[in-house]
């Protein structure tokens, strides 16, 4: 991969920010990053996941300002993430029927591959289930975002996302108790996958969104109470 690792002044044009801000952030231990003959030194891939983790912790206005660096830092020409537009209502099912965490994984992989975009679903699965064991992805909120470490482009022909609605909780380990909210992310690029969970985490964060998809008697609600909810950020 291109420029696998940054120094300060890359890692600054990267998330739009000022040097001396990268800088400090660094010194400070709130970049994972490390020093190399004196210089500051940040993996791409650990940078992405401190990008993951701030997107997850969040509020509504930060989320905001974290979309707006990503859609700035796309390039132009690039259009707004819409979750309507990559989820497909053959990619939803109402009820999911899975009981366990490792069913789950199976069952939303599988949801997926049934859109015949994704080439390769038992690859998915191992990376989604080590993702999973390394970190789980269950928010506080009962919502989980499965995904691999990192986007596997050669197994799919164009990012998208899956749904499943569980018709009670499941233990999937990560900050809640229970779990019965499940979007599979499946990104071809580090950048468009962290402007997919920003974008998807505000509309998680909306009032009363949750209550109201949880609800949902069929695929068909649960896709247009996305696709209105996306119309008002």
């Amino acid at each position: 991969m291109r420029y696998e690792h940054f120094d300060i002044d890359s890692l600054a044009a990267y998330l739009h920010l000022a040097p001396q801000q990268v800088s400090r952030l660094a010194d400070r231990g709130k970049l994972p990053g490390r020093k190399v003959a004196g210089k500051w030194r940040f993996a791409r891939a650990d940078i992405h996941h401190w990008l993951e983790d701030r997107i997850g912790l969040s509020d509504e206005d930060e989320l905001v300002d974290v979309e707006d660096v990503l859609q700035r830092s796309a390039g132009p020409g690039q259009q707004q993430i819409r979750l309507a537009k990559m989820l497909p209502i053959e990619a939803i099912a109402v009820p999911l029927l899975a009981r366990t965490r490792n069913s789950v994984i199976t069952h939303m992989v599988k949801l997926a591959a049934e859109t015949g975009w994704l080439w390769d679903p038992e690859k998915m699965t191992e990376a989604v289930r080590a993702r999973e064991d390394m970190h789980p992805t269950a928010l506080e909120n009962g919502v989980a975002l499965l995904h691999p470490r990192r986007p596997m482009v050669r197994i799919l022909s164009q990012p998208f996302l899956a749904l499943g609605l569980t018709a009670t909780g499941i233990p999937f380990g990560g900050a809640a108790p229970m779990t019965d909210v499940f979007f599979l992310v499946c990104s071809a690029d580090d950048r468009g996958h962290l402007r997919v969970l920003a974008r998807l985490s505000r509309v998680l964060a909306m009032p009363g969104f949750l209550e109201t998809l949880r609800a949902a008697p069929d695929p068909q609600t649960a896709h247009r109470l996305i696709a209105d909810a996306e119309k008002e950020l």
